[in-house]
């Protein structure tokens, strides 16, 4: 009687996920820095890799994008060419920092801060809000009012 189930810690951190994700991003102008230029496929890649742990500034929804299919197409090549995935968990790990740096820079561009990406974790509204914030286009005036 006296345990604490997971559908306990569900009903407590439900509400908790909900404040942050309907909260407004604060009014006025980005305060990460200036507008991100779009990036083709490469030029997306190159930046991936040289900002390999850099959780300032802002990357575009290009470069996140580009980066993600990067990542996404290394990794079935790997499991293509190794079956045990050996060498897909050692991509994993190599890729881990980076993806989480680049997943900062992206919340960074909608004004929102790079720590709203552990939502994501709370499955299954959590999860959806991370991947509507990392489709979403900065606007001109970062103060219009959304949900999301």
């Amino acid at each position: 009687m006296g345990s604490f189930s997971l559908f306990h810690w569900l009903i407590v951190l439900l509400p908790v996920a909900l404040i942050f994700i309907l909260r407004k991003p604060p009014a006025g102008p980005n305060r990460f820095g200036g507008t991100p230029q779009p990036m083709g496929f490469g030029q997306a890649i190159s930046s991936y890799f040289k900002k390999y742990v850099d959780f300032s500034g802002r990357a575009s929804r290009s470069e996140f994008w580009f980066s993600a299919l990067f990542v996404v197409l290394v990794s079935i090549v790997l499991y293509l060419v190794d079956r045990t995935a050996t060498l897909n968990g050692i991509w994993s790990l190599a890729t881990l920092l980076p993806s989480i740096a680049m997943a900062a820079r992206r919340f960074h561009d909608i004004n929102r801060s790079g720590w709203h990406q552990l939502l994501g974790l709370l499955a299954p509204i959590g999860t959806i809000a991370v991947i509507v914030w990392y489709c979403r286009a900065p606007s001109m005036d970062d103060s219009r009012a959304s949900v999301f």
